[in-house]
């Protein structure tokens, strides 16, 4: 399965489910481990697991390999590793907890100060 096939696979297999706030991370040649990541919100514990389970029912049924799964036994994060994707389903407290995003964010991306912000507007 090429990648852009899969891609479009999780995407749809996360909105299905109603994942909140996904967000896809472009991490090809700043990570050895995978080309992308998929980060993606769900309501409750059980909503998380459902989710990351019809991610790796839906790449299975398409053909595709699923290298591994973790975190269903507490169900606050699940990862589910496609080799080319990883994808990560999360409570909303843990993902703001970990905050995936801020750490795949431009080097040149700087978190400015209040005061920075506020003199920026004026």
């Amino acid at each position: 399965m090429k990648i852009n096939e899969l891609q479009d696979l999780v995407q749809n297999s996360l909105e299905d489910m109603k994942a909140v706030n996904i967000v896809t991370i472009d991490v090809k040649g700043k990570s050895s481990m995978t080309d992308m990541l998929y980060i993606a919100t769900g309501n409750s514990t059980r909503h998380v697991k459902s989710i990351a389970e019809m991610v790796g029912i839906n790449v299975k049924e398409a053909g595709a390999k699923i290298i591994g799964t973790e975190g269903k036994g507490t169900s606050e994060w699940v990862l589910v590793d496609l080799n080319d994707i990883i994808v990560h389903v999360m409570l909303e407290s843990t993902r703001e907890f970990y905050a995936l995003e801020k750490l795949w964010e431009p080097e040149d991306a700087t978190d400015k100060s209040v005061e920075e912000a506020l003199s920026d507007k004026g």
